[in-house]
């Protein structure tokens, strides 16, 4: 990429809409739209003072055709998206005027941006550091309003301030690790020591405190993939249909009408959730059935959360227990549907088989216990340490890696603290710490990751 030529794009989503944007950024912004641009007095854009909107026309220069009527904004750089000149074009919506404009702005000199070059600019030209970047996807792509509030945040800084801060004080260790080794001869080591092992121990628990709101974050960037699985006609459909509060799967009292995978996305309490309604796990010598099941159990192995249910109008069968058992360490949330029925389930059989898991006592068909299931749902999500109020939360998959590789790094200088090893080798995993930390903000990343970070963005972002 080169920073020095100026780029164009489409900013706006394909499809019919009220108004289409072409977005320019890059020192010839202003020339090469002066060359197409006319506004109703005949002016130039150029001639207007920047931050503010000329209404005019685009115009071919080639046949003096009138493109489209528009309204174009000038904003002059540095203080800018992107920190250069920008223009952006906007067109009556649909895809003809903008594909049109944009064709005429490449012809005058624009390059094609590439997926999220503009904030790969704004970037690279100092304006957010990379985690801000991120954030800006976060933001487009958000499920829910608090998964919208976090990547704000992020936007406004809230982790690369804390981020920064812990390198901060890394930094500060690593002066004192220097100086002891450049003045060996001094008796200063035992206040070093001290001093290091007090900082190492800060900055630690600075870390984990961050990698403990991982699990939580990614859910709420990604949403949790919940899968329902149980016996045939236990209420899995009746349960989707309910939480989505719309008759999205066919419900009867014939075993095994749910053959096929049915998957919804919908929003409890501001965490975003996948829910995946699955075929009743049986032995069946039906084939559409049989597909349908070990569909079931590949969905039940790569779920983030597991909701089993059994009916509380019968008794615990072979495959209920066969279902338990395949629970084992995941997070899962026992349902056990029908209390309105005549009692034939052994409650303490289930809780027995399940251990720890928490178990909820519905009747799906008197429409109660669906509070219940929806704040256990939260509750799983939070897991008691992070709370919905809690606004720093890491979601990207790429911050917590690199803070999981901070964790090691610092984890061994204080071993090597406590061990008293030469501080030769307490320097090297300070520096490593501070190294993966900087890779969350961009102080120490390549080319080679940037591109592979911003090929995911839209366009004309």
């Amino acid at each position: 990429m080169f920073i020095d030529d100026t780029i164009a794009a489409i900013a706006t989503a394909p499809g019919e809409a009220g108004i289409g944007i072409v977005r320019i950024s890059g020192d010839k912004s202003i020339d090469l739209t002066d060359q197409i641009f006319r506004s109703k007095e005949g002016k130039k854009l150029s001639e207007y003072k920047p931050r503010r909107i000329t209404y005019g026309y685009i115009i071919d220069p080639k046949t003096d055709k009138r493109v489209d009527e528009v309204l174009v904004s000038y904003m002059k750089g540095p203080n800018t998206y992107t920190k250069e000149d920008i223009i952006e074009i906007n067109c009556h919506g649909g895809m003809i005027p903008v594909k049109n404009i944009l064709e005429l702005v490449l012809r005058m000199g624009a390059r094609a941006a590439d997926p999220g070059e503009f904030t790969k600019r704004a970037f690279l030209n100092g304006r957010i550091d990379l985690a801000q970047a991120e954030a800006v996807m976060d933001l487009i792509s958000a499920k829910t309003e608090k998964g919208f509030d976090v990547a704000l945040n992020q936007l406004e800084g809230s982790l690369s301030k804390k981020v920064t801060k812990v390198r901060e004080t890394l930094l500060e260790m690593l002066a004192h690790v220097e100086v002891s080794i450049d003045f060996a001869e001094e008796d200063i080591d035992e206040v070093t020591l001290d001093f290091l092992l007090e900082k190492s121990n800060e900055v630690e628990k600075d870390i984990q405190k961050l990698l403990d709101t991982a699990d939580t974050g990614k859910i709420l960037r990604e949403g949790l993939s919940t899968v329902i699985v149980g016996k045939p006609n236990v209420g899995k459909s009746s349960l989707l249909n309910a939480l989505v509060r719309e008759s999205r799967a066919i419900v009867t009292d014939v075993p095994g009408t749910t053959r096929d995978v049915i998957e919804e996305h919908l929003n409890i309490k501001g965490i975003p959730l996948r829910l995946i309604d699955t075929a009743g796990i049986r032995e069946t010598e039906d084939v559409v059935e049989k597909i349908g099941v070990e569909k079931s159990k590949e969905l039940f192995n790569l779920a983030d959360l597991i909701i089993v249910m059994l009916d509380a109008s019968r008794e615990l069968m072979e495959e209920d227990k066969q279902i338990m058992d395949l629970i084992g360490q995941k997070k899962a949330l026992i349902i056990i549907n029908k209390t309105d029925l005549p009692k034939k389930l052994n409650f303490e059989e289930v809780e027995t088989i399940i251990g720890n898991k928490k178990i909820i006592k519905v009747s799906l068909a008197e429409e109660k216990g669906l509070d219940e299931i929806e704040d256990a749902l939260v509750e799983m999500v939070y897991q008691g340490q992070v709370r919905a109020k809690d606004s720093l939360l890491v979601t990207n998959i790429r911050h917590k890696n690199a803070l999981e590789r901070a964790l090691e790094s610092i984890k061994d200088s204080t071993k090597a603290i406590k061990q008293q090893l030469p501080l030769d080798f307490v320097e090297v995993d300070i520096k490593n710490t501070w190294e993966a930390l900087g890779e969350i903000t961009g102080d120490s990343v390549g080319e080679d990751l940037l591109d592979h970070i911003f090929k995911n963005f839209c366009i004309g972002k």
